[in-house]
């Protein structure tokens, strides 16, 4: 006799039971699953041994992710009911939402979703039990490969269990290893996204199946929220924006390598100015290292073995050479330059790096996911006991960036020892329990996140949320003992003698291509005043007016204002809807008075009218605008 405590606090009694039954018992209708000691189970499993049980909601991140995964297989059910030849590859939960690989027999479109998501509805009213069952994994590979789902069969080849889990739902069976809602009734709020083409396995020399995204809440109104948000995401896409506001493209020519405009450049160069001034600030120094160095620096780094198929090659005087994907080497070059005293440590090295990694094309997105970018680096070489006060400094400027400047909240996230991971694992242990200290020691809230770490060594990354409520990972710190081992790095210690010194990678920005697009839909094209490409536009209302638009275009560029005219014989009406479209912050009208007067009459895109101000009253306007430079 087993012993069963509900959510309640009850305990009753019997020989076995299952969560279906529990569930039941209980008249909870809004559960889609259970907890059992803890951990999510499947409806059916059988419990005869002492229980604690708990529902499972779709509110919580444990559900939702079941939910999301129940509405996969809700998808590939209604995808055989609709296309009977289509083949099946897998169709997890993910972020926001799941997918599913599949093999059609003809194309389909995304005028096809909403079918495809009708059959799904009627599929979800008739409530089918989610039913599992376990089989032998020779049993498995003789029942999928009856049915001619080979994707399948070439999955469970490749998997060393003997014995697997199908799941039944009315007359569709996916092969998975769950766990699974109740039934298909409790898959009721969802939506089917987009299509994409997958490779199979994500290797782009298999074959390509259609990939279908979708989304699923426990509640209408969550989804809702959701795909508002994802109405306004669309509105805000930097790729969009970027062709609007003229900031830059992307050509055929050179996939996966943006080409910026001048006024993408303005921006570009405005974020590196206030990046060089608060490196300079916070006693770093600025170097430049080669784009391309010989393969044996990259052998000796280690990024020969562990990262050659995200780099490009080539060949100078019959040579092997290697286009850099990272910048540490090349500074690590720097370094070793010179002889070194413990007096000048922490040495603090930084570089604007512009750097090429392999993407596949399948992953390219505007500026987000490129091949070539800039990537905002430095190397800081210290004494093992100026570890922590270092990356303190560090997690400072992070929080002065992303908080104070950008406005962004932003969590943190712990990675430790990589599978791929090189060097002594003592060293790695003590590169994070430094990490780990120096959060503790902040106060700094951070998530674990296994085995994430670079194969070099474990990291402290930062997660920015912007507001749509979307995160980006930008800025990283990583620990590193290794490098010094393998380049032999040095400095003369107090004693005389020769010392290791401790490498501290990190980034603030990331690559600045990609916080450019972030930013772009952060503000929506709307960039504040100092980082704006056109900070004011002078609209002169006709022919008359252009000469004295032109000498206050001067006067405001003497102070450093970025500034352009709207010369076009049009009316003032379109040329001010132009700068708004074009997010320009302030706008400036000049006409009969203000020529007379040498005055400028000033609106700004969110608050309208100004009314009439000198020059020296329009800069001081401008100076109560927030500018970190």
């Amino acid at each position: 006799m087993a012993v069963f405590t509900r959510p309640d606090g009850k305990i009753f009694e019997a020989e076995s039971t299952t969560v279906r039954q529990m569930l039941e018992s209980c008249h909870l209708k809004k559960a889609i699953g259970a907890t059992v000691n803890g951990k999510a189970v499947d409806c059916d499993m059988v419990f005869t041994e002492d229980t604690v049980f708990e529902p499972l909601y779709a509110d919580s991140e444990e559900g939702l992710e079941i939910l999301r995964h129940s509405t996969a297989h809700l998808l590939a059910h209604a995808v055989q009911r609709l296309y009977p030849e289509a083949r099946f590859g897998i169709g997890p939960a993910i972020k926001d939402g799941f997918y599913y690989d599949i093999r059609f027999p003809h194309p389909i479109s995304e005028d096809d979703l909403p079918k495809i998501e009708a059959q799904m509805r009627k599929l979800s009213q008739e409530k089918y039990p989610i039913v599992r069952k376990e089989i032998s994994k020779e049993d498995a590979l003789r029942r999928f490969s009856a049915q001619g789902e080979d994707l399948k069969v070439d999955i469970i080849e490749n998997i060393e269990d003997e014995t697997l889990s199908i799941y039944t739902q009315c007359d569709f069976t996916d092969f998975c290893r769950g766990p699974h809602v109740l039934h298909t009734g409790c898959c009721k709020f969802f939506k089917l996204l987009s299509l994409a083409g997958a490779y199979w396995h994500g290797d782009e020399h298999n074959e390509m199946l259609t990939r279908i995204y979708g989304t699923a809440f426990g509640s209408e109104d969550e989804l809702k929220e959701y795909l508002r948000r994802l109405e306004e995401a669309k509105a805000r896409d930097h790729r969009k924006l970027g062709k609007e506001l003229d900031l830059f493209s992307i050509h055929g020519e050179g996939p996966g390598f943006p080409f910026f405009h001048p006024k993408g450049m303005a921006v570009m160069n405005t974020l590196q100015a206030f990046w060089r001034k608060e490196h300079t600030k916070r006693g770093y120094v600025e170097i430049k290292t080669p784009m391309i160095l010989d393969r044996a620096l990259w052998l000796q780094s280690g990024h020969w073995d562990h990262y050659k198929e995200n780099m490009y090659f080539t060949e100078i005087d019959e040579a092997p050479f290697a286009i850099k994907p990272m910048n540490c080497p090349g500074g690590i070059l720097v370094y070793k330059n010179d002889i070194h005293s413990y007096r000048e440590l922490p040495i603090r090295m930084a570089e604007l790096g512009f750097v090429h990694r392999h993407e596949r094309s399948g992953a390219l997105h505007g500026l987000m996911r490129v091949r070539a970018f800039t990537q905002d680096d430095a190397h800081i070489y210290c004494m093992p006991e100026q570890i922590k006060d270092e990356i303190k400094a560090i997690m400072e400027l992070d929080r002065y960036f992303y908080q104070d400047v950008f406005n962004f909240k932003y969590f943190v996230e712990l990675s430790t020892r990589p599978e791929n991971s090189m060097g002594d694992p003592e060293l790695w242990d003590l590169a994070e329990q430094c990490l780990r200290e120096a959060l503790e020691e902040t106060g700094t809230e951070y998530k674990l996140n296994p085995g994430d770490g670079a194969f070099y060594g474990p990291k402290i990354d930062f997660h920015l949320e912007d507001c749509l409520g979307r995160t980006w990972q930008c800025g990283t710190i990583q620990l590193d003992f290794q490098m010094p081992e393998k380049f032999d790095m040095t400095y003369i210690g107090k004693d005389g003698a020769e010392h290791r010194p401790v490498m501290l990678h990190r980034t603030v920005l990331g690559s600045l291509e990609r916080f450019m697009g972030i930013l772009i839909e952060n503000y929506a094209g709307a960039f504040p005043f100092w980082l704006a490409p056109v900070q004011a536009r002078l609209l002169p209302v006709g022919a008359d007016y252009v000469e004295y638009a032109n000498k206050a275009a001067e006067k405001l560029k003497e102070v450093g204002m970025r500034v352009e005219i709207d010369a076009r014989d049009e009316k003032l009406g379109k040329k001010i809807r132009d700068a708004q479209i074009h997010k320009v912050p302030y706008m400036l009208v000049i006409g009969a008075k203000e020529a007379e007067n040498g005055t400028l009459s000033v609106r700004e895109r969110s608050k309208g009218d100004l009314g009439s101000m000198t020059f020296e009253e329009f800069i001081a306007q401008t100076k109560t605008e927030f500018n970190p430079l």
